[in-house]
């Protein structure tokens, strides 16, 4: 059953200033002061399975504004997109740009974008979809030459990204040869936003998703423009987790796991 973000938001704010007891709850918040096992279990069914709620033997509630994780409008993002020369990152295959958009208090507040010279070919197939030729990454710079501001741009703060496996993956082991080691950070994947918050849209890739949230693409398959309009995608899908009662990273998490457990198990049943 899908909670009414409303009320949850209004406990949330009702708890945060005292502990109330499940009666006082259901009677300020919910309106209800008939039966008290019915007030209570509309209580516990609203609070019970979100761990930012306690309540003792007595039946009084509490906030912990601890328990469910950092709130996501308190959040600082780093939202990723990299081109690469064509194949895997364990085949070998390098970044040839990568785009940082940093995005803090429900807005971009940062972009920083540079080619890289991956000291490999480009696969032809992908300068024909890009337009990152080998002449443009001839003078770029090699990874290890931007790799401190790589780091210093996602320390601290979630890595987003557009399909995430795949730019975390190359930004990683990028890290890895350049500074041996890379920096551990949370991470969250707009695909899996989008299948969480917006269950009905059918088609989920860049152009799909940003169609159906109106977003524009400023230059579509290179780094700046697709992590600009990630980005603005990452706003419309923090949006959506707020008003659907979402507001912390460990809720978010949480929720993104059960839905992936769920998929996995109709994927099973399915091919039975």
């Amino acid at each position: 059953m899908t909670r009414p973000a409303g009320l949850a938001a209004r406990m949330e704010e009702r708890l945060r200033d005292g502990s109330a007891h499940t009666l006082e709850l259901a009677r300020d918040i919910l309106g209800l002061s008939g039966h008290p096992g019915a007030a209570s279990a509309a209580v516990f069914a609203l609070l019970g399975d979100d761990a930012r709620f306690r309540v003792d033997a007595g039946g009084v509630w509490s906030f912990e504004s601890t328990a469910g994780g950092v709130r996501l409008s308190d959040l600082s993002f780093a939202v990723v997109d990299v081109e690469t020369t064509g194949g895997g990152v364990h085949s070998g295959h390098r970044i040839t740009e990568i785009a940082i958009v940093t995005v803090e208090d429900g807005r971009i507040v940062d972009d920083w974008t540079t080619l890289v010279n991956p000291g490999r070919p480009i696969r032809p197939i992908v300068t024909s979809l890009t337009g990152i030729t080998p002449e443009m990454v001839e003078a770029a710079p090699f990874f290890e030459h931007v790799a401190p501001q790589v780091s210093s741009r996602l320390e601290g703060r979630v890595f987003v990204a557009h399909n995430v496996a795949f730019d975390r993956g190359f930004v990683r082991n990028e890290l890895i040869q350049a500074e041996g080691e890379a920096p551990s950070f949370p991470s969250l994947c707009t695909v899996q936003l989008a299948r969480l918050l917006v269950p009905r849209l059918r088609r989920r890739n860049l152009d799909e998703l940003a169609r159906h949230l109106e977003v524009k693409i400023e230059g579509r398959h290179r780094a700046w423009g697709d992590a600009r309009a990630t980005a603005r995608i990452l706003l419309h899908l923090l949006e959506l987790a707020e008003l659907q009662g979402i507001r912390d990273l460990d809720t978010l998490k949480k929720q993104l796991r059960t839905r992936s457990r769920r998929r996995r198990s109709r994927t099973r049943r399915t091919s039975e």
